[in-house]
């Protein structure tokens, strides 16, 4: 059973945390010290180059630095009751919290982030009798499972898997990798999944961590500079569990999400620049794109409508998109190094989960208010008080043959600001000609002066006894207006994507004013080069103040328009959309006409020179508020003023002009300066003349000068190279005679070890074989149990029947190619010596 919706209004649905672990080796030689400091709920972290301390508040802060002993190998606290957080103190936190929250049937995620090395491996999995979040959890689940059994049955399926360069890699597979990883697809149903995944019912959290120690050993790791076993990929742990209560005839399904993220790093500093930079780029990537998801999750929680979510930014956010979403609890932990040496990576944490913290939503809730809003009360007093007034406009029209329809509509109803903020709501009416499909949008004070010209002209026309009215001149005529361009709604493309400098390609919903879909618009945020190349994924930042002061080039694409409702109702019809880029005038697209599915093929070039603090801003919480204008026959299309609008030498257009210095660029100007640049390259093709040919000079002298050197160490080095020739050949012959005499004593004892080191692994592996059959004996139904639940458990005991025998084939065959393998060297061995 789901829980009330205001049980879920009292509870923040992200909850953060930040652990500090002790000083490492390496830490510890290089004479570090501990830069940080928490105290309560807050961690501070002081620069070490003097700067100005940072404060980050969180829902939890663990401090592991120090204050603790070890007992048998367990972290306790020093004294009872001390500072010192063990894995205890974590769990109870946040491994309770997504425990609790799985039983009760909701999606539960738990992630850990931090530095590569700052002990987020050992927070999520631990090491020895310092078990983590994850066994713990486990242990937990099954404990729980175990106390009810008697009144509901459950299944627990573990997959495991890994997201390495963006690629899907199955840690429970132990064949051959498919090149390319798995595919991940999408199902209506379904969501997001991994096509192929292994998924493996389980029976106990022993169980499970067999699972999990033979994924862990399967997981892409590689040496750099700052952990010797540094995990490069995102590690994804998922148990589905179902609880069916036979009683109550309800199931509850949720899912646990384990993430173990890859860590983050500085490409330099963790000496990654060769083969580790692409791997860094795309963590990168998928990190900013997990936050901006979590910030987009946090708005539509606070009711802001029109908030794009972009899971399909990357694979780690896709297949996160239901554990993340909807019927959700999420809990992030991240991980510091305490050292000075370490201090810049310490505060990007700390930057990236402040972020996550800052999107827990506060008061009421996943739109719910107590208030009515005061401006849709007015209207609706207005809708009543209009309705019959626009009922007699109808008659009135159909009386006097004029062929319009009054239709009452309510502007803004389903339509927000660049913030996401509702806008005004107003009441409005519709007038279709319908004898032309022409429309018009009056506003209230207008209907209410043209009603009472309609009330004129219909008493003239009872008057003269009802017949049929004659010609009324246009200007005259209450029932006809000029046409003109007409908004039929909007759509909001998020510019959060340029603060990261990372390219956005959307399909965009066009709302009309009542929520009805108007069209759809196809388009692309572009972060570029003054030139406009793309960015390549090295330019993607982690850090959004980092633009600060920085020029910023981007572009709109706005590729097709498709579906247009205003079309479908009459082809002579056209549209254009109309955009205003942060300070910059209103722009238009030039008009389409005749076309259900145009293409627009627009690219706007937008520039900032230097990123002023109000345009980042408005890029991370803002965005480009697409409007779709209706054009019909006659009316005059809309056209955009370029006055005053500053250009770049490349023709970009210039926002953040407040900040910026103006660069309109005229065609003399630029010859001026073609002029300059001209002169000023002839006198340094001279200057460097003169220069090469003193250097020629110089060269000379010194080559002759270290030619004799060179030669005179030439024929010392000669001597000394035959007398050490002759030290070489007699030891070489000597080293041969002992590995002559080695090579053969180990020979006779080689062919035994790797045959006791096939049959280690084969009996490792039938541990896991025979944990299945004892799972296969154990498992019987119930002896009440009814036929739902009899199907049920078949179904079950042939899912784990097949399991068990894969593992057996797979074990008999590896131990049989082994055994072949060393027979087949031991005769070749023998060969060799014969």
């Amino acid at each position: 059973m789901k829980a009330s919706l205001a049980e879920m209004a009292g509870k923040d649905c992200v909850k953060v945390a930040v652990r500090v672990r002790p000083f490492n080796k390496r830490e510890r030689d290089a004479g570090s010290v501990c830069v940080v400091s928490m105290a309560s709920s807050s961690v501070t972290l002081q620069d070490p180059r003097g700067g100005p301390s940072r404060c980050f508040s969180f829902d939890h802060v663990y401090w592991s630095h120090s204050g603790f002993s070890r007992e048998g190998g367990r972290y306790l606290a020093q004294e009872p009751g001390g500072r010192y957080a063990d894995q205890a103190c974590v769990f109870q936190d946040l491994g309770e919290g997504v425990l609790q929250s799985a039983l009760q049937g909701y999606n539960a995620t738990l992630l850990a982030y931090g530095q590569t090395g700052s002990g987020k491996s050992s927070t999520m999995l631990g090491h020895g009798p310092n078990p983590g979040l994850v066994p713990t959890l486990c242990h937990r689940l099954f404990h729980s499972l175990t106390q009810h059994q008697d009144s509901m049955q459950s299944q627990v399926f573990f997959s495991m898997l890994e997201i390495y360069n963006e690629q899907v890699v199955d840690l429970l597979c132990r064949g051959a990798r498919a090149p390319g990883g798995l595919r991940v697809r999408e199902e209506q149903h379904r969501g997001f999944y991994v096509e192929g995944l292994r998924r493996v019912p389980c029976d106990s959290a022993v169980q499970v961590e067999q699972l999990m120690e033979q994924g862990t050993r399967a997981r892409t790791t590689a040496t750099t500079h700052t952990n010797a076993n540094s995990s490069r990929s995102h590690m994804l742990i998922t148990l589905q569990l179902k609880q069916i209560f036979s009683r109550e005839s309800i199931t509850k399904q949720s899912f646990i999400s384990l993430v173990d993220l890859a860590g983050s790093e500085r490409q330099r500093g963790s000496g990654s620049e060769a083969d580790r930079l692409k791997e860094g780029t795309a963590i990168n990537l998928s990190l900013t794109t997990l936050g901006n998801v979590i910030s987009a999750l946090a708005d539509v929680a606070l009711g802001r409508r029109g908030v794009h979510v972009p899971y399909r930014d990357s694979v780690l956010t896709k297949l996160l998109q239901a554990a993340l979403g909807g019927n959700s609890r999420t809990f992030m932990i991240a991980t510091l190094s305490p050292a000075d040496i370490c201090y810049e990576e310490s505060l990007s944490t700390l930057r990236y989960a402040d972020r996550w913290a800052g999107t827990r939503p506060s008061g009421e809730p996943s739109g719910v208010s107590g208030q009515t809003d005061p401006s849709l009360l007015a209207v609706f007093y207005d809708y009543i008080k209009l309705m019959p007034m626009v009922a007699e406009a109808n008659q009135m029209s159909q009386e006097l043959h004029k062929e319009v329809e009054f239709k009452l509509e309510i502007k803004n109803l389903a339509l927000s600001d660049a913030r996401g903020h509702d806008l005004e709501k107003d009441i409005a009416v519709r007038v279709t000609s319908l004898k032309n499909r022409q429309v018009w949008l009056w506003s209230k004070s207008k209907f209410v002066n043209r009603k009472y010209l309609m009330e004129e002209l219909y008493q003239q026309h009872q008057a003269e006894g009802g017949g049929a009215v004659g010609p009324v001149p246009r200007e005259r005529d209450p029932f006809w207006d000029p046409v003109e361009p007409l908004l039929l709604g909007k759509a909001h493309l998020w510019l959060q994507s340029l603060a990261f400098r990372i390219a956005l390609d959307e399909q965009l919903e066009v709302l009309g004013s009542e929520g009805t879909e108007e069209a759809i618009v196809q388009a692309q945020l572009i972060p570029c080069s003054p030139t406009g190349l793309s960015l390549s994924e090295e330019d993607i930042l982690i850090d959004p103040s980092e633009l600060l002061g920085r020029r910023l080039d981007f572009q709109l694409v706005l590729d097709q328009c498709c579906g247009l409702r205003w079309l479908r109702q009459a082809r002579d019809r056209g549209v254009q959309i109309g955009f205003q880029m942060f300070d910059c005038v209103q722009l238009f697209t030039p008009a389409v006409w005749h076309n259900v599915n145009p293409l627009l093929d627009q690219r706007i070039h937008f520039t900032s020179l230097q990123t002023s603090p109000a345009l980042l801003e408005h890029l991370q919480t803002s965005a480009l508020v697409l409007e779709l204008w209706g054009l019909q026959e006659g009316c005059v299309e809309l056209a955009w003023c370029l006055e005053g609008v500053g250009t770049t030498p490349e023709g970009s257009f210039i926002i953040d002009q407040a900040s910026d210095t103006p660069a309109v660029c005229t065609v003399d100007s630029l010859q001026r300066d073609l002029e300059a640049l001209r002169k000023d390259n002839s006198s340094l093709r001279d200057q460097l003349s003169m220069a090469k040919h003193g250097c020629e000079c110089v060269r000379g002298q010194a080559e002759r000068s270290q030619a004799e050197r060179s030669q005179a160490e030439r024929s010392q080095a000669e001597r000394s190279q035959a007398e050490r020739s002759q030290a070489e050949r007699s030891q070489a012959e000597r080293s041969q005679a002992e590995r002559s005499q080695a090579e053969r004593s180990s020979q006779r004892s080689s062919c035994e070890v790797e045959l006791g080191r096939s049959l280690k692994v084969f009996y490792h592996s039938m541990t896991s074989v025979r944990a299945l059959l004892q799972g296969l004996r154990r498992h019987r139904p119930s002896e009440d149990a009814g036929l739902q639940a009899l199907r049920l458990y078949v179904c079950e005991q042939a899912a784990q029947l097949k399991v068990f025998s894969e593992e057996l084939e797979q074990s008999v065959a590896a131990l049989k190619q082994d055994v072949a393998a060393i027979v087949r060297r031991k005769r070749e061995r023998s060969g060799t010596w014969s």
